[in-house]
């Protein structure tokens, strides 16, 4: 165990783990038990007062669950090398879960589909998903992202038909994978857009029962068109860039909708 010689200083490690606790509001007595180390050892982690070793670093992420790309900005926190490689979305090493998921898209076809990094920047659009976006990528300045062009671009309430509600849900979502993720400065800045874009617009239910489902309203230039949605993710891979990807898929809500495609 290697010791600090500054103690005023968390240093990054310390840092960034006491940020992934926090996150998950979990207390250092909690963890320390889950990951089977004294709490005063973990209390002098997060201090700075000592550096963990690779295998301390593990334990610690595991204990917390966290997704393999916080587990990797832990170990080089640590002064470690990444322990889940992070392949480009067109290499060789992932292609197989690539063909998956474009049989999946191609399977929901005509329906809308997006494939998404984990801060859900849009990766690929079906042809009708594309349709669906180009309104609002119009003069949009950076790569598309689902919850920034729902929050920002000046066109959502015309053509989101139920934007405050939509927000309301995006809200619930992010800090959903907010609490999952870790410490993300990413996903922190999404949800403060959203919830800048929800004051803006305030959801205001019209019964104190919640529906069991909240359908999509878009606008489109035949009409109304309600969407379910469906997000999926891989679970079985070591690869950074496959556990990140999210793909969602809009099944029709209503006759008209599903009509509007045929």
């Amino acid at each position: 165990m290697a010791t600090r010689p500054d103690l005023s200083d968390p240093g990054p490690f310390g840092t960034a783990l006491k940020a992934a606790r926090s996150s998950r509001r979990v207390s250092q007595l909690v963890l320390s038990l889950d990951a089977g180390v004294s709490a005063r050892h973990l209390s002098f982690l997060e201090s700075g007062r000592a550096m963990p070793s690779r295998e301390m670093v593990l334990t610690l992420a595991e204990a917390l669950a966290l997704p393999l790309s916080a587990r990797n900005h832990l170990l080089n926190a640590a002064g470690f090398a990444s322990a889940y490689p992070a392949s480009p979305l067109s290499s060789d090493a992932i292609a197989p879960f690539r063909s998956i998921l474009t049989t999946m898209m191609e399977n929901h076809a005509p329906f809308p589909a997006l494939l998404c990094d984990r801060h859900w920047n849009v990766l690929e659009a079906s042809p009708s998903a594309a349709a669906m976006l180009s309104p609002l990528l119009a003069g949009w300045d950076g790569p598309p992202n689902v919850f920034r062009l729902t929050a920002c671009h000046p066109k959502s309430p015309e053509l989101i038909a139920n934007l405050p509600e939509v927000l309301h849900e995006s809200l619930e979502r992010l800090a959903l994978e907010q609490s999952l993720a870790g410490d993300d400065p990413v996903l922190a800045d999404l949800i403060a857009l959203t919830r800048t874009a929800a004051a803006r617009h305030p959801y205001r239910p019209a019964s104190r029962t919640r529906s069991p489902v909240l359908p999509v309203s878009y606008r489109g230039p035949t009409g109304l068109l309600s969407f379910l949605s469906v997000v999926a993710q891989c679970g079985t891979s070591e690869d950074v860039t496959v556990r990140d990807l999210r793909l969602e898929l809009l099944f029709p809500a209503d006759a008209a909708t599903r009509a509007a495609f045929s």
